[in-house]
């Protein structure tokens, strides 16, 4: 698609736009695509026009929750691009017809931590799974009856048209194909970046990754870009493994085919003591505890992406975690700071170094959105991009 030829099909400026959005309405039941009103910005935000958006397991972990943060009606949806409509009073940063991505993980950078290249936590901004603008608990969307629709991390990109803090939002090159721009939003900026940014992997490591989801894959690939010679992939799907091959995965355990030793046995017998960086990318305690487990001693770093459940605790024996002096480190967003890394990544793409084609299966109309929701849950797609108007 030739982005040049991408018009806005509106002149509303400061005034609400009624608009097409998938609406998740009762947890776990397919999402409803009905005419909403979208509010004009407020101080600070943006007002896009999505172009595409892709669907990631974070939308379909909320989309199932009967309890908070499961609210609903709520619109879904955080990777995706669009094309700023409007902007509100205090937004120099965008302008009309600018193309953007937008980002769950805000980036001020003003604060001391956006300031700093330790952390990309925002501490003017904390991140939190909201069902509200980032400024203030209202929401921007209502449904053409007056009822209010709760926001998602900040995004709602399942929606025509959202409203975006300016924080949370990165502009882009617009000759950048928007069906592979989207996927920075979310999943492969996280995993390439905990192999970058967060665990800063060196050329001839090794490593190894539990799960070869999106996630996964992306580490696989942020590994392979780092130099990494060896990257072992341990997952319970066998197909996985030639999957994984595109992003670098060089050796495959099925943890359910390991006879009588474990995934971390044999990583540490292959390896001669443990890999030199570890990745848990499903979200469960367990697998951080094999994961630390195969973890080489006295420089080994375990890097958490998975998202597990909010009581979810880790026991780990206090003796081994000083004799042992591993590192243990939780990764939100792979630590990239949005604003500055995400159009580094995006460089990468277009100089044909980072692969983001491969981790798009499918790709369909808004219309098709529910079947997305399927394949997903099913296994059967990496990433699948849906145009909103296609």
């Amino acid at each position: 698609m030739d982005n040049n030829n991408i018009k806005l099909s509106t002149k509303a400026a400061g005034k609400p736009i009624q608009c097409r959005a998938a609406i998740a309405r009762v947890p776990g039941e397919p999402l409803v695509i009905e005419e909403i009103l979208v509010d004009p910005p407020s101080s600070h935000e943006v007002r896009i026009r999505i172009i595409c958006t892709s669907l990631c397991h974070s939308d379909l972990t909320i989309w199932k929750m009967k309890d908070f943060p499961g609210v609903f009606p709520r619109i879904l949806g955080h990777e995706a691009i669009g094309i700023v409509e409007s902007v509100g009073e205090g937004v120099n940063e965008v302008a009309e017809g600018d193309f953007v991505i937008p980002c769950f993980m805000p980036d001020c950078r003003e604060c001391v931590d956006c300031g700093s290249k330790k952390s990309n936590l925002c501490s003017s901004f904390p991140f939190k799974i909201s069902p509200w603008m980032l400024r203030s608990e209202t929401s921007r969307f209502k449904d053409l009856k007056g009822e209010t629709i709760y926001h998602f991390v900040f995004v709602s990109s399942f929606s025509e048209y959202t409203v975006v803090d300016i924080v949370n939002l990165v502009k882009v090159d617009p000759e950048i194909p928007p069906n592979r721009a989207c996927l920075l939003s979310c999943g492969v900026s996280t995993g390439v970046g905990a192999a970058w940014r967060t665990a800063n992997v060196e050329a001839g490591s090794t490593v190894a990754i539990f799960g070869l989801g999106t996630i996964g894959l992306a580490v696989a690939e942020g590994a392979r870009l780092c130099g990494a010679t060896r990257i072992i992939g341990v997952d319970v799907i066998p197909e996985k493994f030639e999957i994984g091959k595109k992003f670098g995965v060089t050796d495959f355990i099925n943890s359910k085919s390991c006879g009588d030793k474990s995934a971390t046995q044999i990583i540490n017998e292959m390896t001669d003591g443990g890999a030199d960086y570890c990745f848990e990318c499903v979200g469960f305690a367990s697998l951080v505890h094999e994961a630390y487990a195969c973890c080489r001693k006295g420089w080994g770093k375990t890097i958490v992406l998975g998202f597990d459940k909010p009581d979810a605790q880790l026991g780990l024996n206090s003796l081994d975690l000083l004799l042992s002096a591993k590192t243990l480190i939780g990764s939100p967003f792979g630590g990239v700071k949005p604003k500055s890394d995400i159009p580094i990544l995006l460089k990468r793409y277009m100089d044909k170094e980072l692969h983001l084609d491969e981790f798009v299966t499918h790709e369909m109309g808004f219309e098709e959105i529910n079947k997305a929701f399927d394949l997903l849950m099913e296994g059967k797609c990496l990433r699948c991009v849906i145009w909103m108007d296609k």
